[in-house]
């Protein structure tokens, strides 16, 4: 499901920008020759329509180009409001839980919502339903299932699709591709070049030690009675903690995904309050003792 026509696009426009520029240079004023200011700025001459072109191919986002949107469950669980450009998340569960993979879709799906493209790499078993149905905009959404088993490949995809996307979700340890701690440093770099958001499904990458994790500490599915009932949301338990602004650790219940089918923050249950039986003679005893006989 890639998208050639958005790639074609691209293609044609930096063909456009080199036009531009080359006829910039071959119509820019002599040496001495006061340049004067035309009204219209950005549609007179060359130059104007290098700055229109600049137009067409500046980000969307200038203004928020320091982060990535998140949806408002994660605001309890983040350092700042949503995450940061260059940096690395990591995602994983603890032993004998489950839900890395869908918490990690939850996290993007606030970006994609805004307008920013991910992509998914290594994540064979990831379906496209659950996607949607956590909040992830299938059309700026971008699956390589299996990048190949030649470790150098894996690498080169996942820095081509860095290059191209906001937000690149990746599973270090998926099948016989697994990342180097070379490859990681060099990815890690990237990412900071690049301004975007590596997300590391699973766990840390080989090696390294991402700025931000987030962990499934607990996850239950609520619906299911003996035998009856069906599936209505999982509430899921996640900590936060990392280095620097993100080493206060943060925890949060949320529902992922929850009875409406979307992702938000669950409230805490109540304790139950413990029963208590009336003897015969009229005193409390707790609910667990027997019966006299």
């Amino acid at each position: 499901m890639f998208d050639h026509a958005g790639v074609a696009q691209a293609e044609g426009l930096a063909r456009d920008l080199g036009e531009t520029q080359d006829r910039a240079i071959d119509q820019r004023p002599e040496p001495g020759r006061p340049v004067v200011a035309v009204p219209g700025g950005a549609g007179a001459g060359p130059v104007g329509d290098l700055v229109a072109l600049g137009e067409r191919v500046r980000p969307t986002d200038l203004a928020r180009d320091r982060s990535l949107a998140v949806l408002p469950a994660f605001d309890a669980l983040l350092p700042a409001s949503g995450l940061r450009r260059g940096t690395t998340v990591a995602v994983g569960a603890r032993p004998g839980t489950t839900g890395a993979t869908s918490l990690s879709l939850a996290l993007a799906a606030g970006a994609s919502q805004a307008g920013s493209w991910v992509a998914a790499v290594g994540l064979g078993s990831l379906g496209l339903a659950a996607a949607a149905e956590l909040g992830v905009v299938l059309e700026r959404l971008v699956l390589v299932a299996d990048p190949g088993r030649d470790r150098a490949g894996w690498a080169t995809v996942v820095a081509a699709l860095v290059d191209g996307f906001d937000l690149v979700l990746v599973a270090p340890g998926a099948g016989r591709g697994r990342l180097r701690a070379g490859d990681a440093r060099r990815l890690v770099a990237r990412v900071r070049e690049r301004s975007a958001v590596l997300v590391a499904v699973g766990g840390e990458l080989p090696g390294e030690r991402s700025p931000l994790r987030l962990t499934a500490t607990s996850s239950m599915w609520q619906g299911l009675g003996e035998g009856w009932g069906h599936l209505r949301g999982r509430r899921m338990m996640v900590e936060a903690d990392g280095r620097g602004e993100a080493a206060r650790g943060r925890r949060a219940e949320l529902w992922l995904p929850g009875p409406g089918g979307s992702v938000s923050v669950a409230e805490p249950v109540a304790e139950p309050i413990p029963l208590r039986r009336l003897t015969p003679e009229g005193t409390a005893t707790p609910a667990d003792r027997a019966w006299p006989r």
